[in-house]
């Protein structure tokens, strides 16, 4: 166990506000610990001598001996001072009832603040504030006031809204879904998820961690302690609160494309954690994970006595990731002698409507012996020759002895009930609709993936830092928030290929700088203001340019800047080389500070149609070389680099270790908010950064 073992098996727990008043918080959790707390429940409170007949004391110091954890439910006022009285008296677990914190305006978080402080002080284990408790059934403990008390199972929970942890309480005891350990959040002033994350892992009476949560509180860490703990154990999360608000507000491409959403769907990805969306999805797929093994192959199996479910299935089996499984001659030839004439022996196997739990059997048997099934479903509707229950008994023997996972679709009502309880009491799930069924398995399949995944650490570059920094304080010293082609040193600093090009402040000077940069195809001109966002929106970019027009061109560049936006800051024009784009591909390299997860590393299509088409992924940072590759992998127009229409494959693995330089800078300097490589081009001779654009917080340098 970790360091909040003693939260979850405690041999006292000590209430600091319990009363026997009717309808009060402090009743109910004195009330719900007494009925079946293995441990002493201890009443505090100044006032009474004995609460529901438990001896009471004055105060957390006045109690003899060790309590683990104290639960406070005490006015918000005074209520951290009562949590230094804990820290003070060797109290080492308090889970905050109390509201009143962060989540009521300006007095509360500072409140809050003071809470965080004495947990720092006393290195306290502090759940909450504003929570409805927690429980854990191993020792009997309901440490919370809501109505219902947990069965015992093998799933521990967490939530962000204690009302849900009601209402999910309330469903799964109807459902005689278990759990080990309940904990709901509240503010998550202190102990949040990654804490429970690695707590579970290591506990041998968790088989699944589900979550129900509207934010994560240190994207990064969460990330890192997720991908250690789902090697071993699965971890299942509702994430509501979907919005694209903090990207609306973003300058660049990648800020406006990689909001708030995106980050999580990243961050979740990367960390092994199995997303889902709904309530049902959340226990269908625990109850098959704590349940069943995982596929040794995406081959499913579909046995079934009707032939219209057995289509259904097919198809749900169709839309998602696994595949109808391919019988051996063998399989087939043995249930062709073991099922009459006018049932399919090939997948789905139906046995039709008449079959007996014995023919049942013997399909399922020889299905399950079959190395190209992975795993079975096993479905029926009720019928005069078929009772649920043997059929049951006969899907729990098989399922043992082949060791294959299987889930069960009984398509009835009260007929199913008993077969339910022993399929469910063997780890098999049931389901009435078969959909379900398939779509739990899948979870099974995407679980052995990730636990199949090996994580790389990212490469270290060698870079020149200082010369980075160098041109991010240019950035400051002019009192500006953002760099444009004026910072490519940046990207030179940190090995980013960039062509050839200087920025000049005059006629002469780019007429000059155009003469020592032109091999005969003219030159690239861009106007140099942190000002102008999008240059070529306002004609602020011109391509071959031959030597003798490069000064009217500067001229004509400033003016249009000027007539643009009077105050803008020019700092002159970029003269740059002309790149052979006749066999190159526009990319996007970008980046977007995400307030949970950091920085955000977005790859795609690039160029003028990076907002049109918006075929980009994204990844948090830092992303390692194997990361980044599949970045490659994940957009839709992946084959233009890779030669479509007989087109020549550009250098992939120069676009690879762009992302992986990229992925290093904005994590070595958290002053940038944003940043564009946009074009990004790339070639089959290699790859050139030729525009970039970012944002700064100057308060970070």
């Amino acid at each position: 166990m970790g360091e909040l073992a003693t939260m979850f098996a405690p041999d006292r727990v000590a209430v600091v506000g319990a009363t026997e008043s009717e309808g009060s918080v402090g009743r109910a959790i004195t009330s719900n610990l007494a009925a079946d707390f293995d441990g002493e429940v201890v009443p505090v409170n100044p006032n009474a001598d004995t609460v529901l007949g438990l001896q009471c004391y004055e105060d957390i110091g006045a109690v003899p001996g060790t309590v683990d954890v104290a639960v406070v439910v005490v006015p918000a006022s005074i209520a951290v001072d009562v949590v230094e009285s804990c820290g003070e008296t060797g109290v080492e677990n308090v889970v905050v009832i109390t509201a009143g914190f962060s989540e009521a305006g300006s007095d509360g978080a500072s409140r809050e603040r003071r809470l965080r402080e004495v947990a720092d002080e006393y290195d306290l284990n502090v759940v909450g504030p504003n929570s409805l408790g927690i429980m854990s059934t191993e020792v009997g403990m309901n440490a919370t006031f809501g109505p219902e008390n947990a069965q015992p199972g093998p799933i521990s929970f967490m939530s962000q809204s204690g009302a849900f942890v009601t209402a999910v309480l309330d469903w799964a005891n109807d459902r005689d879904v278990g759990f080990k350990d309940i904990v709901s959040l509240g503010n998550k002033a202190v102990l949040d998820e990654r804490h429970f994350v690695a707590e579970w892992g290591d506990d041998p009476g968790t088989d699944v961690i589900l979550a129900y949560l509207e934010g994560i509180e240190n994207g990064g860490q969460f990330i890192q302690t997720a991908r250690e703990v789902t090697q071993d154990t699965p971890i299942l999360m509702v994430k509501s609160g979907r919005t694209e608000a903090g990207a609306s507000a973003a300058a660049s491409h990648t800020g406006t494309m990689a909001g708030s959403e995106r980050a999580y769907e990243a961050g979740l990805e990367q960390a092994g954690v199995l997303r889902v969306e709904t309530v049902q999805e959340l226990f269908d797929y625990a109850g098959i994970l704590s349940g069943q093994p995982l596929p040794e192959a995406d081959g499913v199996a579909i046995v079934t006595n009707a032939g219209g479910p057995g289509v259904m299935t097919t198809d749900a089996i169709g839309d998602s990731d696994l595949d109808l499984a391919s019988f051996s001659n063998e399989t087939i030839d043995s249930l062709t002698e073991a099922l009459p004439a006018g049932a399919n022996v090939y997948n789905p196997i139906d046995v039709i409507g008449d079959a007996d739990v014995e023919r049942f059997r013997e399909a399922i048997e020889i299905t399950l012996a079959d190395p190209n099934v992975g795993a079975a479903i096993v479905m029926a509707c009720p019928t005069a020759t078929l009772t649920f229950d043997e059929l049951a008994e006969a899907t729990v023997e098989l399922q043992a002895e082949y060791e294959t996972p299987v889930a069960a679709s009984l398509m009835g009502g009260d007929s199913t009930r008993a077969a339910q309880s022993i399929l469910s009491e063997a780890g098999i799930p049931t389901y009435f609709d078969p959909a379900r069924a398939v779509r739990s398995l899948d979870a099974l399949r995407e679980f052995r993936e990730i636990q199949a995944r090996e994580y790389a650490e990212p490469v270290e570059f060698d870079v020149d830092h200082e010369r980075a920094r160098e041109v991010l304080e240019s950035a400051k010293r002019r009192d500006t928030n953002s760099l444009g082609v004026e910072a490519m040193d940046l990207l030179d600093a940190y090995g980013i290929p960039t062509p050839e090009g200087e920025i000049v402040d005059g006629e002469t000077e780019a007429r000059e700088a155009a003469e020592r940069i032109d091999d005969g195809d003219g030159v690239v001109m861009k106007i140099v203001s942190p000002d102008i966002l999008h240059k070529s929106d306002i004609g602020g970019v011109e391509v071959g340019v031959p030597a003798e027009e490069v000064a009217d061109t500067y001229e004509d560049l400033v003016t249009r800047a000027r007539n643009y936006q009077s105050d803008a800051t020019i700092l002159g024009v970029q003269i740059q080389e002309m790149l052979d784009l006749d066999a190159a591909t526009e990319t996007i390299v970008g980046m977007n500070r995400d307030p949970q997860f950091g920085p955000l590393v977005l790859f795609g299509l690039g160029g003028i149609f990076v907002e049109v088409l918006e075929d980009t992924t994204v990844k948090v940072a830092p992303v390692s070389e194997p990361e980044a590759a599949s970045m490659v992998d994940e957009i839709e127009s992946a084959p233009l680099l890779r030669g479509a229409r007989g087109r020549d494959p550009v250098d992939e693995a120069g676009v690879v270790e762009t992302i992986q330089r990229l992925s290093q800078l904005v994590t070595d300097f958290p002053a940038i908010l944003e940043l564009d490589i946009n074009p990004l081009v790339a070639t089959p001779d290699g790859v050139s950064a030729v525009d970039v654009r970012l944002t700064i917080d100057q308060e970070q340098l």
